[in-house]
Formats: structure tokens, sequence, C-alpha cells
């Protein structure tokens, strides 16, 4: 083991640990490493010196382990081997396993401890069962969730103490701990296999999930059926997680080459490029978290466990997380955070008050921020993460499921050509994207073969895609979805009759 110092990070070498799992505790004290023959326990104040071992006899490696997140029970970490989870108890420098949970009949893919509630920990597994565990009777589950499918990723709500995600392959099913006979909702999120889920810290429905298909996508459980925003990357993504501050997102990526960087922080306000790329670890980075501030600090800590054997802490200073803010927002919560500080109007009713009147404090604070999130650029920034920053993002988050269009995109050349057959009618345009689009700059639509409606037809169509662009681009939103709704819905009542088949 060696140590080495920077200005922005420390890493020390855990060369014979060959550990796959790694964990923070709830107190920013110490890390666990576990490998197959031992757990090791470090001192994150001193990293390269005071670490110890707990031995374990199994020929199974942990495929997860977790600290207990309530500062109560923050001695406490539990650690899944094939079809069993040990919970470990770590108090004055000696660690040992307190009891054991089975009932699980394949390998346990992932674990949870309950946000809210110390005594709950949940576990997925590939047999297809998700289990609720009381540690205060560990004789069986409390509460049973059957999904058909086996599970990869089980995750607590951060916000709702009842709700919980699972992902299935590539699909993700939302539930109800008090309802556990069936999912509340269902999400058909990848095509490839999720290997990342993470709830938002505020927002108790949206979530991100990474996956085998090299995207992140942002989900409101309520609206099932399209994404939020996406991240497209070049290469699958194990794990996509939010930042404790700001608007930030930390993703791993897995390299094509050994040494490529695969550590990248983003801001989800806008995903064209990485603000920070952590360069350091040699291999893929198998785990990461976040150490617990240290009061009066306003600096982070994001703790890195990698193939290459090396644990690092990388320090995230106020001008990286301001790197991950929301500029239009963060100045509206100044503002209101300002006024809620002024001092309160004089009250006394005079004689002449004959009525109550209007308090001038709460009242006139929300009808504050009611104008500055109803202001259009403002708006822009709030719509839950779902806004695209440029047109290759504008072109993944088209619904391909408009009926009866085909839209064959091209990022590089600004350009899409959409089919649509209806009827006896057929129409093909090909649409430009300008370079300010869509700053108040619109789109161009021309029509090419084979169209088959009419001259005026044609006229009066065009009219109604460069009216609807407009409308759009005065207000710096994109407009191709609008557009292509409009198409379809104008051809339909004109021809009179239902569009069933596609453009080949």
């Amino acid at each position: 083991m060696a140590a080495r110092w920077s200005s922005e990070n420390v890493v020390v070498e855990f060369r014979d640990a060959q550990a796959t799992a790694m964990s923070v505790d709830c107190l920013g004290q110490r890390a666990v490493l576990s490998g197959r023959r031992f757990l090791y326990i470090v001192n994150l104040d001193a990293p390269n010196e005071g670490h110890r071992k707990i031995s374990r006899q199994s020929k199974w490696d942990i495929g997860a382990v977790q600290w207990n997140p309530h500062d109560s029970y923050a001695y406490y970490f539990a650690a899944s081997s094939n079809q069993r989870v040990d919970l470990y108890k770590w108090k004055e420098g000696n660690g040992e396993v307190c009891t054991s949970l089975q009932g699980h009949t394949r390998v346990i893919s992932d674990l949870d401890w309950a946000v809210f509630e110390p005594d709950l920990l949940v576990t997925s597994s590939v047999d297809t069962y998700i289990y609720i565990w009381d540690i205060k009777d560990t004789r069986k589950p409390t509460v049973s969730l059957s999904a058909v499918a086996g599970a990869s990723q089980v995750k607590w709500n951060k916000k709702n103490a009842n709700c919980l995600a699972t992902s299935h392959d590539g699909d993700v099913r939302i539930w109800d701990k008090r309802k556990p006979s069936t999912a509340v909702e269902y999400l058909a999120a990848h095509l490839s296999k999720i290997h990342g889920l993470d709830w938002h810290p505020d927002n108790e429905y949206t979530l991100a999930t990474s996956s085998q298909d090299n995207s992140v996508r942002f989900w409101d459980y309520r609206q099932p059926r399209k994404y939020l925003n996406i991240l497209p990357c070049q290469v699958p993504v194990w794990k996509a997680r939010y930042t404790p501050f700001s608007n930030g997102l930390v993703t791993v990526m897995v390299p094509q080459l050994r040494r490529e960087n695969s550590l990248l922080l983003w801001n989800v306000f806008d995903l064209n490029t990485p603000v920070h790329t952590f360069v350091g670890h040699d291999d893929v980075v198998l785990e990461f978290q976040w150490r617990k501030q240290k009061e009066g600090s306003k600096d982070y800590q994001l703790v890195t466990w990698s193939r290459d054997q090396t644990l690092r802490m990388w320090r995230i200073d106020s001008q990286l997380q301001r790197l991950c803010a929301n500029d239009i927002l963060d100045g509206v919560e100044d503002l209101i955070d300002g006024i809620s500080h002024l001092p309160e109007p004089d009250k006394t009713l005079h004689p002449q008050d004959s009525e109550p009147q209007h308090n001038s404090g709460h009242g006139d604070e929300e009808a504050l921020k009611e104008d500055f999130l109803n202001d259009p650029l403002v708006g822009e920034k709030t719509d839950q993460l779902g806004l695209p920053q440029t047109l290759q993002q504008e072109f993944s988050l088209i619904n391909v499921q408009i009926r009866n269009v085909n839209v064959e995109m091209d990022a590089v050349s600004r350009s899409c050509t959409v089919s649509v057959h209806c009827g006896n009618h057929r129409v093909r345009m090909l649409v430009m994207f300008p370079v300010q689009y869509p700053n108040n700059a619109a789109p161009s639509f021309q029509f090419i073969n084979p169209t088959s409606i009419t001259a005026s037809m044609k006229a009066k169509l065009l009219k109604i895609l460069k009216d609807t662009s407009l409308q759009k681009v005065k207000r710096n939103q994109s407009c191709l979805e609008p557009c292509l709704r409009q198409l379809v819905s104008w051809l339909e009542s004109v021809v009179g009759t239902w569009c069933i088949s596609r453009d080949p």
C-alpha cells in the first residue's frame, strides 16, 4: 500500500485487496473495501494508515456492500455474497458478523438500506423476488415483492418512505411497499440492460437510469411512456448518480481502452459536454460515493474505488460546484431568499380598517416566484430536465411513436426527412435547421418526391408548419415534434381517412 497527495486528491493503493465493492459510512469517517478474503476498513481521515481487516471465509465475491445511512446505526453495514446477506457490526476497531439474511434462492444482485427507517434493508435477486427485511427480526422478510423477471438493481426513493424502484433487464418497476402485490408503475426504459438506478435527491417522481445501450435517461414515473431527457454516450454506462449539490450528475463509463477516463461530472441542464473529467484512475471505476462534509466546509469529497486497486478522494470545491448550477433558477432562489429576510410589514390595524388587509409578506414572495417561473427564459430551464439543449438532443427526444410518421434524422447536416402515408396520399418533406435554431430562427420546410397532395394543399400545410415553428422559436423552444403532430392532424382531417401505413 502507498499513498500520495496532490492539490486535488488523495490516492491510496491496496494492491492485495482485490475488492469488488466499496461503501462510505454516513459519518464520512471510514470506507469498507470488500474482497473475497478480507474486508478492509479504511480510516478516511488517515487512509494510508490505520486500516483494519475483517477476515472472511467464502468462495464467493461480495456483490454489494453498504453502510447503514443513519447516524444511530452508523456502525452497521450489509454485504451480499451469493444468496446471503451478512450484517456486520464495526465498533472500537473490531468487526464481526452479527446476523445473516437468508431467503433468496439465486444470487443477490443489489441491496439498499431504507432512507427513512434505519431497521429496513431491501434486497433484489435473480430469483425474481425483492425482499424487505427488518433487522430486528431477520428470520424472514417483512415484505415480499414478486416481479416475474429477475431484478438487477433496487433503490429506495429519497423523498417517499414507501416508494422504491427495481430494474429488470431494460425495464423499471416502481413499487409501494404498502401494496406489495403488484408494481404501481412500469417503465420500458432501455432496450439493453440497466446497470444503474438513482432517485433525484429533491423530486420524489424523478430518477435516472444508466444502461448498456450507451445512454443515461431521466424519467418522471408519472409520465412513463417518454423520458424527460437523455445523455447519449459512446460506451455503456455503469453508473449515473446525482450529486449532493446543485444540479450535477456523476457517471462511470465503460472505457474501450484501459486508460481512457471513465469518471465524469455533468450539469443536468446542459448535457452537451461534461463540466469535469476526473483524471487519475488507470482502470474502470467500480464504485463512487460522497463523503459527508466537515462542519463549516464548502468543499465536497468524492471517494472512488477502481479496478486498478486504488482508492481516491477528489476535492470538489465551490468553483466546480458552480459549474453544475442552473444560473437562472439559482438566481430566483437567491432573490426569494432575500425577500424572505426583509422586515415584516407593519401589521397594525388603523381604526378605519374595517376589513383585514392583504399581508404583503408571504403572498408577494409567492407571487414574485410565480412571475419568475412564468418568465419564458426561466420556464425553459425548469422543464424537469426535459429541454433539449442541442439539435442532436432534440432528435433523440422525438417521440418516434407518433402514428404513421417516419423521421430520418441527421444532426450533422442539421436536417431530417419526414414521411407520412395517409389514405391514398403520401407526403415527404425535407426539414432544414439553421445554426441559430431554436433561438428565434425557424427551420425551413421543403416538399420532396414522392409527394402526392395538390399544390393548394401544399400551400396550406406549409403555412401551418411555418406558423407552428415560428410560434415556438419566438420563445426559443424546439418545434420539430409539434410540427410533426400538426402535419399528421391536418392530413387526417383533410383526407378524411385513417393513416394506416408508413412510408418504407
